[in-house]
């Protein structure tokens, strides 16, 4: 082959490979975020404005509640014809963000036609914030059709979610599919509005009030300022049903708040976590509600959904038991709880996560109160201070109990039913947690 034509030949080699990059690029250019897999109830586009994240930044968990049961009254309709604007407030900011929907206790399929996610414009409010609202999509489609007990993700979607802000997330469904699956006690006013405002940024439509959070179980942000999630799985002490509402005073929420400062001022004193809340009041360890699946799920049946399923866990705080002494008609085995909380810490370690455990806080002038499950509580406050059950403890009984009377809660701890706490107990909870404690490698086999 002559020179000349070994010129020739390379300038031809060029333009194909030009010819070919710009075919692809324009395919690219394209492209609208969904790529390109239909799920098998797809049927819209993907609009403009749910295009696929930048991939930079780490996933975690900027809220999640567990489904809790069946909503009383929403048997055969479900939500058919209204609007559910649900809020949650956010432990995590973000640039992009996703939510997973559950109908884990619906009799029948859920069709979702309109699916939103916005900014709240301020705190306790059913408006957003000009320039926030998207429309959620699932595998590129407008519309998700869950199956009777599953849950499905929605794809991610580019919205900056600041830390610490009220998030709104709006489901439609135009068809009768009840029960609803639902977390009562949430402390958080959400909103309903007959038909479909689902991208309603006024809110002026939203005129019934709930404390109740509908469908809706976890809401993922892709964050530059957290480098994991801690999971907490507790009862009602957790879900802080005695929290004032719509304040954010759970002591999870005041656990997230010392994380993100302690980050901020450049201390070492505590890993970047964000904190997502699977407390359900009147949770216990082994026992659980009635139906199938069961309301109330027992802390031992969830702990792979609530807990080993959330995004990019990295440690876990157990604060359960209570429950299992209060609602036992007898004097419960204090190895019957403790052999339970093993076995969490036993699933935890499996996957390599850490577990800080609670003790057990008084509740003397409780109705459920004896002497007998008394001896019960002391009894497995002993072994989890004794490091048979936890990597790590926190101890909240000596925290919040009155000096003078350990038997019961200090009373400006005390929300007055002297078994749940007053918003500055739950303070004083997060504030006597060793944010240390959530680092560091599992420990042996206990």
């Amino acid at each position: 082959m002559t020179k000349r034509h070994g010129y020739a030949l390379l300038a031809a080699i060029i333009a194909v490979v030009v010819a070919l990059s710009a075919a692809i690029y324009a395919g690219v250019a394209a492209d609208d975020g969904s790529g390109g897999t239909q799920n098998h109830v797809a049927r819209d586009r993907t609009p403009r404005n749910s295009a696929a994240p930048a991939s930079t930044g780490t996933w975690v968990g900027a809220w999640s509640a567990s489904p809790v049961g069946a909503e009383p009254g929403t048997e055969t309709t479900g939500m058919a014809g209204h609007s559910v604007r649900n809020v949650v407030h956010a432990s995590a900011g973000g640039t992009s963000a996703r939510v997973t929907l559950s109908n884990l206790y619906g009799q029948q399929p859920l069709t979702l036609t309109h699916a939103t996610i916005a900014v709240a414009a301020t705190a306790n409010t059913a408006a957003a914030t000009t320039d926030t609202m998207r429309r959620l999509t699932f595998g590129g489609s407008t519309s998700v059709v869950v199956p009777a007990g599953a849950q499905v993700m929605s794809d991610a979607v580019r919205v900056p979610i600041p830390y610490g802000s009220d998030v709104l997330v709006t489901t439609y469904s135009p068809t009768e599919s009840g029960p609803v699956t639902y977390h009562p006690h949430a402390r958080q006013t959400s909103y309903v509005a007959e038909g479909d405002l689902a991208e309603d940024v006024s809110g002026t439509g939203y005129t019934e009030q709930t404390e109740y959070w509908r469908y809706l179980t976890a809401l993922d942000v892709l964050s530059d300022d957290s480098a994991g999630t801690v999971v907490v799985l507790g009862d009602s002490l957790t879900d802080g049903i005695t929290s004032t509402v719509g304040a954010n005073h759970r002591w999870t929420d005041v656990l997230s708040e010392r994380l993100r400062a302690a980050a901020g001022s450049g201390s070492d004193s505590g890993p970047r976590y964000s904190v997502v809340n699977q407390g359900i009041s009147g949770n216990q360890v082994l026992a659980a509600g009635l139906g199938r699946p069961a309301d109330n799920p027992s802390g031992l049946s969830r702990f792979g959904r609530d807990v080993l399923d959330r995004t990019n866990v990295k440690a876990v705080v157990i604060d359960l038991g209570i429950n299992d002494i209060l609602r036992n008609p007898s004097h419960v085995d204090p190895a019957t709880v403790t052999d339970g909380l093993r076995k969490l810490v036993r699933e935890a370690h499996a996957r390599g996560l850490r577990v800080v455990g609670a003790t057990l806080m008084p509740f003397q002038g409780h109705r459920g109160y004896t002497s007998g499950r008394e001896a019960v509580r002391q009894a497995v406050n002993a072994e989890i201070r004794a490091g048979k059950v936890y990597d790590a403890v926190v101890d909240f009984d000596a925290a919040l109990r009155d000096p003078y009377n350990p038997r019961r809660l200090r009373g400006d701890y005390d929300s007055g039913d002297h078994l749940h706490p007053s918003d500055k107990g739950y303070k004083r909870m997060a504030e006597v947690f060793d944010l240390g404690d959530l680092k560091g490698s599992v420990s042996a086999e206990l």
